[in-house]
C-alpha cells in the first residue's frame, strides 16, 4: 500500500535540513560516491547526490514504477482575493493585542503548546499516522520535511542502501546536536542571555516628585520618633504611619510611602491600626496624632519658625485712607508673604470696620482675621493664614488706659494674647505721652501697661516657672511690644536736618545718637529685656500731610524716631528680625507707617488648652473678597477702555 505521495508506507524516509554550509554537503557527497562505487553492478547506477527526485524515480526498478502511483499536478489560476471589510480601530487594536499576546505566551508557556516559532522549540513525535510518513529518529524534527533532497534513499523491500542509511544516521546526529543548543534542561528552549556592554547606573531608591512630597520632617527633640536618614532634598518622613511600614517584614522603600501619599492626597495615609491603638500619651506633645503636638507642627513647620510682620501707624485720625496698602502690607524686597500679619494703628480713623475691611481685602483669600480689639482709637488686628486657624487657643485681650482725665480714649495701650501650638504670643500697642521734654512720664505709661494688663486669663501660661505677677511680659514666651512711643531726639531742628541732608540715604547713625529711646533702654529703665533691630530708615514723624518734607508749619517740629517696635523672648535667640523699615509712599497722615518682618520659633504643645476652633470674622472675609474681585474687574474695564479710545487732533 502507498501513501499518496508514491512512496511505499514500509520504507523508511529521513528528511534533514542542510546545516552547517558546504561542509555537510560535502560530507555527504563523499559517503554517497563510495557507496556507489561498491554496487555499481548489482541493482544499476545510483542516483547522483543533489539530483531532483523526478529523476531520481527514473531510476527505480520497474516493481517500484508499477506499485507507485505519481499524481500529476495541473496549475491552477490564482484565487480573486476576497473582499473584506473595512475593521474599525477597535478591532485593529484587539488583533494586535491578541497577536502581542500570543507571541509572549508562546515564550512563557510552560508545557510549550501555544508556540507560534517552531525553530525555537522541540516538535513533540506523534504516533505514525495512516498515509504519512513518520520520521525516522525520535530526535529529527518535524521540518525536516523541508530538507533538501539529497539525503533521500529507498529499495525495494524495506531496506535501505549502506551509504543512505550511514548518510541518515549522521545528519540526525549533527540535528540532534543542533537541537541541544537550543534546548536547555528538560527540553524547553532558552536563548542565550544577553549581558550589557557596560554596568548599568544605579537607580535612585527615591524616585517620587519632589513637588508632591508632604513636608514631614522629624522632631529631634523627642526621643520617642525615628531618625531616618536625610534624603536628597532635606526632607524627612516623620509619620507614625510610616514607621508602620518600615517595621513590617515586607520589603520598604521611601517610594513607595511617597507614592500612596500622592496618590491619594498630600495628606499623610493613616493606618486603621494606628487608629485602634491606645496610649497614655494621648493629648501630649509627645503623642501620635496630637492637634498640637511635634508631628503636626512638623507638617507645616518643617524649620519650627514662622513668619510674623508686625506693623504700626499713627493715621491721626484722617478720614481719608490709602488708596494701595500693598507697599506697607506687602513689601516687594521678602518673596513671600508672611504667615502673621499684627497691625496697630493709634488714632485710627473713625470707620474702623471700613479699615479692617481694606486690610481683609488687601491680604487677600489666604488670610483671615483671627481677632481685632479696639481701646478708644487704638486699634489692633490680627491676620492669620487661614489653614493655621486650627493650631490656635482662644484669643484673649485687655486694655490700659494712661490718661485719666481725657474722655476720648487717645493714650494707652491694648494688648492680644493667645497660644499657637505651644508657644505664647503677647502683642501690645500703646500711645505714650506726647511731648520732647516729658521722657519720665512716658516711662510711667510703660510701668503702668507692664503691671495692669491682666493676660492670659484662660489660657495657661506656657512655663509659669518663669513668669512674674508685676510684668505681664514675663508670662509669655514670644512678646512684640509696638506703638507710637513719642521718644524724640535730643537735637535741635537745624542740626537734624543738617545730618539729614548730609547723608540722604540710609546711614542714620548718627542721628540715633540723640535718641532718646536708645539712651533710656541702655540704661535699663524702660522696656527691660527688649531689644530692637538696627535702624537704618528717616525719621517717622514729623511730616506734612501728602509730602516728603518735614514739618514747615510756625512750631518747625524736630523729626523723630517715634514709632518703634521693639521684641522680647523667653529663650534665647527664638526671635530673628528680618527687616526693620518705613513705608515712605504713603503720606495721609503726619507719621510714616514703620513694619518689621520676624523669624520666630514655634515648640509643639498641648491638646488641654482652649482652642478657638477655627474662628474667624467669616462676614469681613466675604466682604474683602468681593469687593477686591470688584475692584479688579473695574481695573481691566477700565484698561479696556483706554486701549478701545481714540483721540483726534485738528492741526
Amino acid at each position: 500500500m502507498s501513501t499518496p505521495n508514491g512512496f511505499p508506507q514500509h520504507s523508511r524516509v529521513c528528511l534533514t535540513r542542510s546545516m552547517e554550509g558546504g561542509a555537510v554537503q560535502d560530507l555527504q557527497a563523499k559517503k554517497a560516491g563510495k557507496a556507489a562505487k561498491k554496487e555499481a553492478g548489482s541493482d544499476g547506477a545510483p542516483p547522483k547526490i543533489g539530483t531532483p527526485i523526478s529523476e531520481t524515480l527514473k531510476l527505480l526498478p520497474e516493481e517500484l514504477k508499477a506499485n507507485m502511483k505519481i499524481k500529476s499536478i495541473t496549475p491552477r489560476p490564482p484565487r480573486k482575493p476576497r473582499l473584506e471589510r473595512a475593521a474599525s480601530l477597535d478591532e485593529k487594536s484587539w488583533r494586535k493585542w491578541r497577536r502581542f499576546r500570543t507571541s509572549q505566551e508562546s515564550l512563557t508557556d510552560p508545557n510549550e503548546t501555544s508556540s507560534s516559532n517552531g525553530s525555537l522549540q522541540e516538535a513533540s513525535p506523534s504516533p505514525p499516522t495512516k498515509g504519512r510518513a513518520s520520521p525516522c529518529n525520535p530526535c529529527c524534527p518535524q521540518d525536516s520535511l523541508h530538507s533538501s533532497p539529497d539525503a533521500l534513499e529507498a529499495s525495494p523491500g524495506g531496506k535501505s542502501r549502506g551509504g543512505a542509511s550511514d548518510l541518515g544516521k549522521r545528519a540526525s546526529e549533527i540535528s540532534s546536536a543542533f537541537g541541544g543548543l537550543l534546548r536547555g534542561k528538560g527540553g524547553k528552549p532558552r536563548l542565550s542571555q544577553i549581558m550589557p556592554a557596560r554596568p548599568l547606573p544605579p537607580m535612585e531608591l527615591n524616585v517620587a516628585s519632589h513637588s508632591l512630597r508632604t513636608a514631614n520632617r522629624i522632631d529631634t527633640d523627642c526621643l520617642d520618633y525615628r531618625h531616618y536618614s536625610q534624603h536628597k532634598f532635606g526632607r524627612v518622613s516623620s509619620s507614625l504611619s510610616d514607621s508602620r511600614l518600615q517595621g513590617n517584614g515586607t520589603l520598604y522603600d521611601s517610594c513607595s510611602t511617597d507614592s500612596m501619599k500622592s496618590t491619594f492626597s498630600v495628606l499623610t495615609p493613616i493606618r486603621a491600626k494606628d487608629v485602634r491603638s491606645r496610649s497614655y500619651l494621648e493629648g501630649s506633645l509627645l503623642a501620635s496624632g496630637a492637634l498640637m503636638g511635634a508631628e503636626e507642627l512638623s507638617r507645616y513647620f518643617p524649620n519650627r519658625s514662622m513668619g510674623i510682620f508686625v506693623a504700626t501707624w499713627n493715621m491721626q485720625g484722617q478720614k481719608e485712607l490709602p488708596a494701595n496698602l500693598d507697599d506697607f502690607l506687602l513689601p516687594t524686597d521678602p518673596d513671600f508673604a508672611q504667615d502673621m500679619y499684627v497691625i496697630g494703628v493709634q488714632e485710627g480713623c473713625p470707620d474702623r470696620r471700613e479699615w479692617e475691611i481694606r486690610l481683609q481685602e488687601t491680604l487677600g483669600p489666604h488670610y483671615v482675621l483671627l481677632h481685632s480689639a479696639a481701646h478708644g482709637v487704638l486699634y489692633m488686628s490680627v491676620f492669620i493664614r487661614r489653614d493655621l486657624i486650627w493650631f490656635c487657643s482662644e484669643v484673649e485681650y485687655a486694655t490700659v488706659t494712661t490718661r485719666i482725665v481725657s474722655q476720648i480714649k487717645t493714650k494707652g495701650a491694648l494688648g492680644i494674647s493667645f497660644t499657637f501650638f505651644g508657644t505664647s504670643f503677647l502683642f501690645i500697642t500703646s500711645h505714650f505721652t506726647s511731648g520732647d521734654s516729658k521722657v519720665n512720664e512716658r516711662k510711667l505709661d510703660y510701668n503702668k501697661t507692664i503691671q495692669a494688663l491682666t493676660l492670659p486669663k484662660n489660657v495657661p501660661d506656657t512655663n509659669p516657672y518663669r513668669s512674674s505677677s508685676s510684668d505681664v511680659t514675663t508670662r509669655f514666651d514670644e512678646v512684640f511690644w509696638f506703638g507710637d512711643f513719642n521718644f524724640r531726639l535730643n537735637k535741635d531742628r537745624e542740626t537734624v536736618d543738617s545730618i539729614l541732608n548730609q547723608n540722604p540715604d540710609t546711614d542714620v547713625s548718627k542721628l540715633l545718637v540723640y535718641d532718646q529711646l536708645t539712651s533710656e533702654m541702655s540704661r535699663g529703665s524702660i522696656f527691660k529685656g527688649f531689644q530692637e533691630a538696627d535702624i537704618h530708615f528717616r525719621p517717622s514723624y514729623k511730616f506734612d500731610i501728602g509730602k516728603d518734607s518735614y514739618d514747615t508749619t510756625s512750631k518747625q517740629r524736630t523729626p523723630s524716631y517715634t514709632d518703634r517696635v521693639v521684641f522680647r523672648s523667653r529663650y534665647k535667640d527664638d526671635i530673628q528680625a528680618v527687616k526693620y523699615s518705613s513705608c515712605p509712599v504713603i503720606k495721609t497722615s503726619d507719621h510714616r507707617p514703620v513694619f518689621a518682618l520676624f523669624r520666630v520659633k514655634v515648640r509643639p504643645g498641648r491638646d488641654n488648652i482652649p482652642l478657638a476652633a477655627g474662628l474667624f470674622d467669616r462676614d469681613l472675609y466675604l466682604i474683602g473678597i468681593r469687593r477686591r474681585a470688584t475692584r479688579e474687574l473695574l481695573k481691566r474695564r477700565e484698561q479696556k477702555d483706554q486701549r478701545s479710545s481714540s483721540i483726534c487732533s485738528i492741526s
